[in-house]
């Protein structure tokens, strides 16, 4: 691999098509998130929520592919978001929103090393903390030190393993036990998970899309993959990737009515260690102890390695103009802090994934309507554009105690929304006078 390129480490070498589009995106998204997330939203909103928790990711996906289309050939030299930021905001728009989005990439990441230390303190017989130093380890070498590269290595045997267990487990239990008296259990032990006549579901459904298609939107790693796509093929990529993302979710929610069919539980995360109880096979078993440390390893990868790149691109070099050897060398050294930062912080802190999902889902909301301004928009942005989701977030916490999670979200998009419309028409009246 040569050094002195540093796109070859952003990008890598090669224009992925079809089939390789599809596994790098779904090893990027087939997540801490989705292992735990999905279990919790089956939990706390029945059988649709397990079925809404896959429409947020589907429709996140094929909403976004047109505009990724779009950004693709309106900005066909760009590499990350933050050249599109350049382009379209000034200088205190540009640091703004740089910051708000290392703020969200580093949230991101301490989600998948949480979702790390919850599995593998499960499933693993050995302290969590060498557990966890060798699991980082393992990504300081293939994020910081492969790049892109050597994380498109990985992302193959990652999706292979997802989707072995995807597919052998649910087919393993559901032959062994039967579907009808798994439905009898559920039933009788469990039987709210099967009313679905539930306006909190479909709350949660609807705001989960809104929070799915701000992820993937502000997403650092998910635009570098842009780049890396061959254009004619971008949008049909992301449609595919979000339709077989969305059986995952299923799988998932599948295997955990297998485990609750027999009787009560008393945590999500203890769910997950019956399920690997009940797994009689070793090789099932080594199936979905791989599986868990494949996807959230090659999220973490694909996070640490854009957070990197977004870091030493995007902000460093803004300010002292890098050398592309430097940029190598300063990337190797800031994966590295990343990942010790991550090891000695998670271990003491905890939160469930749901509440984190819904607390951050306030910004991603935030940030939809101007992102898609800087993208449509054909001239540079002044600096309330990015500020409006500053003043968004600010009145959707402020919101909060008295409309929830969920209604914050929304308060959250429909402010940066309107305070973005009002402007835009603002804008066209003065203009309009100025030629008149």
């Amino acid at each position: 691999m040569t050094k002195k390129n540093y796109s070859v480490y952003i990008l890598g070498t090669i224009q992925l098509g079809i089939g390789f589009g599809i596994v790098t995106l779904l090893s990027r998204w087939v997540t801490g998130n989705t292992i735990l997330s999905s279990p919790e939203a089956l939990i706390k909103y029945g059988i649709l929520g397990g079925l809404g928790y896959s429409l947020m990711g589907a429709f996140a996906f094929i909403f976004f592919g047109f505009i990724a289309t779009y950004i693709r050939r309106r900005y066909p030299m760009h590499q990350t978001i933050g050249d599109l930021l350049k382009e379209k905001t000034n200088p205190v728009g540009y640091w703004y929103t740089i910051l708000l989005l290392l703020f969200t990439g580093m949230d991101s990441m301490f989600v998948q090393a949480t979702g790390a230390a919850i599995l593998f303190s499960l499933i693993f017989p050995v302290p969590l903390y060498i557990s966890l130093f060798f699991f980082f380890s393992f990504c300081f070498i293939i994020a910081g030190l492969g790049g892109m590269q050597r994380i498109h290595q990985f992302a193959g045997i990652s999706i292979a393993f997802i989707f072995a267990t995807a597919i052998f487990i649910p087919v393993y239990f559901y032959i062994q036990n039967g579907v009808y008296p798994v439905y009898e259990g559920v039933q009788l032990y469990h039987p709210y998970l099967l009313f679905w006549k539930n306006i909190d579901t479909f709350y949660f459904v609807i705001t989960g899309i809104i929070i799915g298609f701000g992820q993937v939107l502000i997403d650092r790693a998910t635009w570098q993959r842009v780049y890396m796509l061959k254009q004619s093929r971008i949008r049909t990529i992301f449609t595919l990737t979000g339709l077989i993302w969305a059986t995952i979710p299923l799988s998932l929610s599948s295997l955990l009515l297998v485990v609750v069919y027999s009787g009560s539980f008393h945590d999500v995360k203890i769910l997950l260690f019956q399920l690997v109880y009940n797994i009689n096979s070793t090789f099932l078993i080594a199936i979905f102890l791989l599986f868990c440390f494949s996807a959230i390893s090659s999220t973490l990868n694909a996070e640490l390695h854009a957070t990197t790149v977004f870091t030493v691109k995007n902000a460093i070099n803004e300010l002292i103009p890098l050398s592309d050897q430097h940029k190598w060398l300063l990337s190797y050294w800031i994966t590295g802090m990343q990942c010790l930062f991550l090891y000695l912080v998670v271990i003491i802190i905890s939160p469930t994934f749901i509440e984190l999902l819904f607390f951050f889902g306030s910004i991603y909301a935030a940030l939809i309507s101007p992102i898609l301004w800087m993208i449509f928009s054909r001239d540079r942005l002044s600096s309330f554009v990015p500020s409006t989701s500053a003043i968004a977030i600010v009145v959707s916490i402020l919101s909060s105690s008295s409309t929830g999670h969920l209604g914050a979200i929304w308060v959250s998009f429909f402010t940066s929304t309107i305070l973005c419309g009002c402007f835009m028409l603002f804008r066209f009246l003065t203009t309009f006078r100025e030629e008149k």
